[in-house]
Parts: C-alpha cells; sequence; structure tokens
C-alpha cells in the first residue's frame, strides 16, 4: 500500500473515530435529551425511537474506540459510514419536512427555531464524516492501528518453503 494513502487513513481513522467518541460522551450520560433527539425527527415510532436513543451513544463510544485504537477498523469504519448515510438522510428529512430542531449530534436535540440554517453544514459535515469512514474501509490498514499487532498474517513453515 502506498506509505502516504495509510498516513491519510490514519488521519481519517483519528478524526473520524474522535468525533463518535465525543458526540457518544456527551450523550451517554443524558439518556432521555438522546431519546427526545431521535423523537424530534419524527421519523421512528415511539418505541423504537426510544431504543434507538437509549443505544446510539453507547454505539458510538464504541465505534469511536475501535475507530481511535484501530481495532476492527475496517468493520467500525463500515458502521460508521452507514450512521453517517442515515444521519444525512435524518437531517435532509427534517429540513424537507421544515422541521426546525437541533440535531442532537452533540448532545441537546430538539425543537429549536432557525435551525435550518444550520442544515446544509450539518450535512456537510456529516458528508465529511462519511466519506472519511469509507476511505478507511478502503485502505483497510491504516498506520498505528491494533490491527496491524492483533491480526498480522504469520508465515507458516509451510508457506516458507520448510516442505512441513
Amino acid at each position: 500500500m502506498n506509505g502516504t494513502l495509510a498516513w491519510v487513513g490514519l488521519l481519517a481513522r483519528l478524526v473520524t473515530g474522535g468525533v463518535w467518541l465525543v458526540a457518544g460522551a456527551l450523550k451517554i450520560t443524558e439518556p432521555d435529551a438522546s431519546i427526545n433527539a431521535v423523537r424530534a425527527y419524527q421519523l421512528l415510532p415511539s418505541s423504537l425511537a426510544e431504543a434507538v436513543g437509549l443505544a446510539l451513544p453507547g454505539i458510538e463510544v464504541v465505534i469511536g474506540l475501535a475507530l481511535v485504537v484501530g481495532v476492527f477498523t475496517r468493520g467500525a469504519a463500515v458502521l460508521s459510514a452507514l450512521l453517517f448515510a442515515a444521519f444525512i438522510i435524518g437531517i435532509a428529512s427534517v429540513w424537507a419536512r421544515g422541521i426546525e430542531i437541533d440535531c442532537g449530534c452533540f448532545g441537546g436535540g430538539g425543537a429549536d427555531p432557525g435551525a435550518s440554517s444550520a442544515y446544509p453544514w450539518e450535512i456537510a459535515r456529516d458528508a465529511a464524516l462519511l466519506a472519511a469512514s469509507v476511505l478507511v474501509v478502503w485502505v483497510r490498514r491504516t498506520r498505528l492501528a491494533l490491527d496491524s499487532v492483533l491480526f498480522e498474517p504469520r508465515a507458516t513453515g509451510a508457506a516458507e518453503g520448510d516442505g512441513n
């Protein structure tokens, strides 16, 4: 792999993982606010919105840790990309329906008059993070990742040609 690409992948992995860690950590101690933020999108039935609101901060922290440490990196980056795509769809949906809410991305959430002016920036941010996640999936192995230590292919005696 191109050495420069591995370093760019590291940067994408750390930035994306850091965003997930901050977003999840800010919400994990406020489950009611997280539930209200999910409900504000008016996309899910109430019981499902509650389950998503409760689970999402923990999922964000786990994805963030996996990306920052570089363990199960490709799977974490796939989940990251899927979540960013879902968030883009959610924000675009409330924008199209004229609903003005704080996205709840970093805590808070709910009704917020005038919030629609932030939607283009929120979509752009999430699109950039989606692109970074896809880059990590594509690169597969980045610098300073625990995956390289845990899952490095090992040569066997037979593979080395000693006849075993």
